[in-house]
């Protein structure tokens, strides 16, 4: 192993035959124990992240196998640090878009069902990320594999939050509603308050035995590939909400769903404004006069366009149904190609007199051209 390289067996305390399951299940208990927000040694947070960094690697087929065979994962030659993989911040992961914040996942899960006393919810949050696609992926659709992290259903458990053959009653404390009533005297008389149920963390239930996976959440931190379909003539900023694929609820709750916002990338030479694309083509001074025949390249095919004779400078050319699919069906936007003229910077003797010729057609006044001689007296007056 390259000097320097953290054995990530180690870290998450497997061997290196560990199976898939082996692995999640040492990840889930190092990050219970590594937790900042249970664990308040001052390298806690350093050695979260080394557990999660961990299991990144040997969680995933393909750099688990290059770990393996090379001591390393997205390291270039000499070990230096390549384009492989990089760690990503834990609050970093979904962008943070819609409140979501891989914290207070955490959180959430190592504070167990108590959590609810300080006003958790039991259904699972919405999580929010963003996805990058091409504006050929956004014209032809594509189907895009994410990794999610999030807060999954206890396979142990099953959600239940309990041991197999234990029972879930009614909170004695509270009685069912999560909530208990104090009463107390005061100078205005007597007064009742309503607090969190501690007793059974406001979910008005009480697992018996809870489950040593979940801790009687019945959630676990988990890590997921999920495929996501971007439909064609998708536009930038739009989102996609998956069902199901947020946060799981606490003891089988209703889970929250993935909001999903896709980014279109911007394109080489193509600009989109609605479902039309806009792009340029420079022509000749001649062929902006006497018209032209030409070939631009569009986002799906190539085009053949007429430009007519008198074209103007910022003259533009419009092709019907060649632009970006329309979402839901519907055809296709147009595709606008915005000319320029470009005029020669260098123009040989023979092209010089040619248009010196059509200046005089025209009737414009054209300087005739120097001679050297006459340049060098010129300069001499001068």
């Amino acid at each position: 192993m390259p000097a320097g390289t953290r054995d990530y067996y180690a870290v998450l305390g497997v061997e290196r035959t560990a199976s898939a399951d082996e692995i999640k299940r040492a990840f889930r208990r190092k990050a219970r124990e590594f937790h900042p927000d249970v664990n308040k040694a001052p390298d806690a947070e350093e050695r979260f992240k080394e557990v999660n960094e961990a299991y990144d690697v040997l969680s995933d087929p393909a750099k688990k196998e290059q770990y393996d065979r090379f001591g390393a994962v997205g390291r270039g030659p000499g070990g230096a640090p390549g384009g492989g993989y990089q760690y990503v911040d834990l609050n970093d992961l979904f962008g943070g878009g819609g409140g979501f914040n891989m914290g207070d996942l955490f959180s959430a899960f190592f504070g167990g069902v108590a959590g609810a006393a300080r006003g958790a919810r039991m259904e699972g949050r919405d999580m929010a990320m963003s996805l990058a696609i091409t504006l050929e992926d956004a014209a032809t659709g594509v189907e895009k594999e994410i990794v999610l992290d999030r807060l999954a259903t206890c396979d142990v458990c099953s959600g239940t939050g309990s041991e197999a053959g234990s029972s879930v009653t009614t909170c004695p404390e509270c009685r069912g509603t999560g909530q208990r009533v104090t009463v107390r005297q005061t100078f205005l008389g007597t007064m009742q308050t309503a607090v969190p149920c501690d007793r059974c963390g406001t979910t008005g239930r009480v697992v018996e035995r809870p489950c040593e996976e979940c801790q009687g959440s019945g959630r676990v931190p988990d890590r997921q590939h999920v495929n996501v379909t971007i439909p064609a003539g998708i536009r930038d900023g739009q989102q996609i909400r998956l069902r199901g694929l947020g946060e799981a609820g606490i003891r089988g709750a209703a889970p929250g769903d993935l909001i999903v916002t896709v980014r279109v990338k911007p394109h080489e030479y193509l600009h989109r404004e609605g479902d039309d694309l806009h792009c340029r083509a420079s022509i000749s001074i001649t062929q902006a006069a006497l018209g032209a025949e030409l070939s631009v390249c569009g986002l799906l095919e190539d085009n053949d366009i007429h430009v007519p004779s008198g074209t103007q400078h910022g003259d533009s050319v419009r092709i019907k149904g060649r632009g970006m699919p329309r979402l839901n069906g519907g055809g296709r936007g147009d595709l606008i190609v915005h000319l320029s003229v470009e005029v020669p910077k260098k123009l040989s003797r023979r092209q010089k007199e040619l248009l010196r010729e059509l200046a005089k057609e025209f009737g414009d006044d054209a300087p005739e051209e120097t001679s050297p001689l006459q340049k060098l007296k010129d300069w001499l007056r001068g």
